[in-house]
């Protein structure tokens, strides 16, 4: 189960902050939401958020202001009645066999002034390229390595998935490594929030080889 990242220099509070401020009604689909950690923070905001989660994956504390349905997403999204002005794929395009297939469906559901707004891990990061060039493939619980992840791309591999799911990228931000989530004891500590400070900075100046994620906006286009 994924826990929100807090930090300022966080995916979720980047996904979060793309957003405006006040909902004002607006209808979001949270793909592959989890416990609604992020769809409770924008309902709060006043948004009208829908999440969609596998069977049983959204645990017994899940927010009561966000609606949810169950449904496996290999299989594509369900039926939906609505449409809706924001889609957030968040930590999950790179669990899925066939992504692009989910972007279609994602796209056909959009208000045409709408948009996605996703994270995506980078299979380009120095941390990944090391390991690779060391002979190495962790299978860890979290991270780049996660042992769920079937999708691996870099920073233009992704751009080339969106474009084919009907998306053109508008915007781009980078994070650095959450150093906080590796050294847990010191999460908080002045030493965490400057190695993270510097790492966010780095992926800002060379985002191909030190961004962990990217947080991309992106409007739809016509598919081909």
């Amino acid at each position: 189960m994924y826990a929100f990242k807090a930090s300022s220099f966080s995916s979720h509070s980047l996904l979060v902050n793309a957003l405006p401020a006040q909902g004002q009604g607006r209808r979001v689909l949270d793909i592959g939401c989890a416990g609604g950690y992020l769809a409770a923070i924008l309902a709060d905001r006043g948004y009208q958020v829908t999440g969609l989660e596998r069977p049983g994956g959204a645990g017994l504390a899940f927010p009561r202001n966000v609606r949810l349905i169950e449904a496996d997403l290999e299989l594509g999204l369900p039926r939906l009645e609505e449409s809706f002005h924001f889609v957030i794929c968040a930590d999950i395009l790179e669990h899925l066999r066939d992504p692009a297939k989910l972007l279609r469906e994602a796209w056909a559901v959009l208000e045409p002034d709408g948009c996605l707004v996703a994270s995506l891990p980078n299979s380009g990061h120095l941390y990944f390229r090391l390991n690779v060039l060391l002979g190495r493939f962790p299978q860890d619980d979290k991270g780049l390595f996660d042992r769920t992840h079937i999708r691996f791309f870099m920073w233009s591999g992704w751009v080339q998935l969106l474009r084919s799911g009907g998306f053109c990228v508008e915007t781009v931000t980078s994070t650095g490594t959450p150093v906080g989530l590796a050294l847990p004891k010191l999460e908080g500590t002045w030493l965490i929030n400057f190695l993270e400070s510097v790492s966010f900075t780095l992926a800002r100046m060379w985002k191909t080889l030190f961004a962990y994620q990217f947080v991309v906006v992106a409007r739809p286009e016509a598919l081909s």
